[in-house]
């Protein structure tokens, strides 16, 4: 039997990729006439939620089959790593509202964590 415990990390990390996706997306929003989706502004809203979440469950312990700790230890890596992208990007951001690097910086980021936990 499949261990759904895997669904709820999995879910979680998808997750906060939609978000942190969203939010660069919405940063480099350049149409003066027409606002980002509703979708991505949505998925971009979530994204303290999302990170909260990650967190927790990046900071507990999994207990399972050896195969199953090796999925979650790699989604929890991510987890991580992807919380630790995010205020560097929020630190470059907020000393320089006018960051243009900051938004690839953390685009790559979610590649290779998503990568990683794949």
């Amino acid at each position: 039997m499949k261990d759904q415990r895997l669904k709820v990390f999995r879910t979680a990390l998808d997750a906060l990729v939609e978000s942190l996706d969203a939010l660069v997306r919405v940063s480099r929003w350049s149409d003066p006439d027409a606002p980002p989706p509703e979708p991505l502004l949505v998925a971009a809203s979530k994204l303290a939620e999302r990170l909260g979440v990650a967190g927790r469950l990046a900071s507990g312990t999994f207990v399972g089959t050896p195969v199953d700790v090796n999925k979650v230890s790699a989604m929890c890596a991510a987890m991580k790593r992807l919380d630790v992208a995010y205020v560097a990007y929020r630190k470059r951001v907020d000393s320089n509202p006018r960051e243009v690097d900051a938004a690839a910086t953390l685009e790559v980021d979610i590649a290779e964590a998503s990568a990683g936990a794949a």
